[in-house]
């Protein structure tokens, strides 16, 4: 620390200065306050250390005007004719503390300046703590939803951020593993570093332990000049190693060593080399099980392992899907309007095998079909597809019924049948036989269910173009409460 030393004696000022200056801080001294103020507005100080009683300018009014001036600077006040009511005036007016010039009163000194130095570092981590949790947040502000599953990931990467400590984040493909990686990287104490990304699964063998550790000129045919890994240019700051578990076995034991150790060479080189990189590997693989078939290294899976986030599939992210739309249709400028309501429930129901990256470029393939008219379930790939799986050519119904999938949670047929009446009734434009043509009833079948639900009254009368005697084609002359056509 940088303390300026104030006492009307120099040889005191001078004495105390060097008591200082041998507990390790960078000391100077002046005669009085004037001088004082001048030093100061030079140099800031960290800590000034001043006497009491000195002519013209007194230790109390240059403790105001320092404090004033310059309210970071820890300030002690000594005197050898100290009293209590002194002693509050001076920490009233910013003193951090008040010495009495009695025996070693310059040790005293030193502990004071040193537990200012403490309480200054643990403001500063608070003030860096502080910062990181909002830097987090900005970070993982594109991750989208409040389910409980996702709420959990998010706790998780919160608590580890700050730390230095190794990740594995677990999770299906188009979950998110790249945007925590990045979150976590800068909301952490490496955020300033680099930050540097390895697809593991996406060059051979030979290439991927070059493009780790970096290679020597010569090391093997092309080898051309030195060149450094992504090790040595991730230095000072995080490593996110992608599909993790698609890593060569033999490249296996060389990361092991660098985790363990910070140390490497590399191909074709024998100077070690050392490093500070905090790792964040991510992974689709079960690599628990895969240590066990002994398709990957035990030990580097429990040095990956530290701290594991598993981040939930969609289909566990139970009612997230519309803030997610939303938040895709905002990026291109539309609002949730954008999707038409059948549409909408249509990307509810679906399971989304390839998660928010499905969804995403689904919906930017949906976006462009429908041009200025809203998205309906015409534009959404999926829907097509289960459409032309539950539909023969020119539109009956062929030999495959499309079942919907059950959603973890379960759910009332009643209520499925009632919303999928609903569906084909909007589809059809109100049309009842058309509506009972899409559903695989007959018109009477229809409305003995639409009756069942609430949706129509019985004996009400149809609507015009609904004639009374028409039948879905092919169905027959079923009976009222028959199936017909339905499977």
């Amino acid at each position: 620390m940088r303390v300026l030393v104030v006492d009307d004696e120099v040889k005191n000022a001078e004495l105390t200065a060097l008591a200082l200056h041998d507990g390790g801080h960078e000391t100077e001294f002046v005669n009085g306050g004037e001088a004082a103020l001048e030093r100061m507005a030079v140099v800031p100080f960290e800590a000034v250390v001043t006497d009491l009683r000195m002519p013209r300018m007194d230790g109390l009014e240059l403790l105001r005007e320092l404090h004033h001036r310059w309210p970071a600077a820890v300030l002690v006040m000594m005197t050898a004719y100290g009293d209590m009511e002194t002693g509050r005036r001076a920490l009233r007016d910013g003193a951090f503390a008040y010495v009495s010039k009695e025996g070693d009163f310059a040790g005293e000194i030193a502990a004071h300046l040193a537990r200012a130095a403490r309480e200054r570092a643990l403001e500063t981590d608070n003030q860096r703590l502080a910062g990181t949790v909002d830097s987090l947040r900005r970070g993982l502000a594109t991750v989208i939803g409040q389910s409980p599953a996702l709420l959990q990931a998010l706790s998780l990467a919160e608590k580890v951020a700050p730390t230095d400590s190794t990740v594995l984040l677990q999770g299906e493909s188009g979950t998110g593993k790249d945007l925590f990686a990045r979150a976590i990287h800068y909301a952490s104490r490496r955020s300033a570093g680099p930050w540097v990304k390895v697809n593991c699964g996406a060059l051979p063998e030979h290439l991927l332990e070059s493009e780790l550790f970096g290679h020597e000129k010569g090391a093997f045919t092309g080898a051309v000049r030195q060149k450094a890994g992504r090790f040595e240019d991730a230095d000072g700051g995080t490593l996110f190693l992608d599909e993790i578990g698609e890593l060569p076995m033999s490249l296996q034991v060389k990361l092991l060593q660098v985790i363990e150790e910070k140390t490497f060479t590399r191909v074709g080189g024998n100077r070690p080399i050392t490093v500070s990189v905090r790792i964040i590997a991510a992974t689709n693989r079960d690599l628990e099980e895969m240590a066990k078939a002994r398709q990957f290294r035990e030990d580097l899976f429990f040095r990956l392992n530290v701290f594991p986030i598993r981040l939930p599939s969609l289909r566990e992210r139970t009612g997230d899907v519309p803030a997610l739309v939303e938040h895709v249709l905002a990026g291109r400028g539309a609002s949730r309007d954008k999707v038409a309501p059948e549409a909408m429930r249509a990307l509810e129901r679906y399971a989304f095998p390839g998660n928010v990256r499905e969804l995403e470029h689904t919906l930017e393939r949906a976006f462009i079909l429908a041009g200025s008219d809203p998205i309906g379930t015409e534009h959404l790939s999926f829907a097509r597809h289960e459409l032309l799986g539950a539909a023969g050519p020119g539109g009956t119904r062929g030999g495959t019924d499309w079942v919907p999938a059950i959603p973890p949670g379960g759910l009332s047929l009643e209520t499925l049948e009632r919303e999928l009446i609903l569906q084909a009734l909007e589809r059809a434009g109100g049309n009842k036989s058309q509506a009972a043509r899409l559903l695989g009833l007959t018109r009477r079948t229809l409305y003995s269910r639409m009756e069942k639900h609430g949706l129509r009254t019985p004996g009400e009368g149809d609507e015009a173009g609904d004639e009374a005697g028409a039948e879905p084609r092919g169905a027959g002359a079923a009976e009222p409460g028959s199936e017909g056509g339905a499977g």
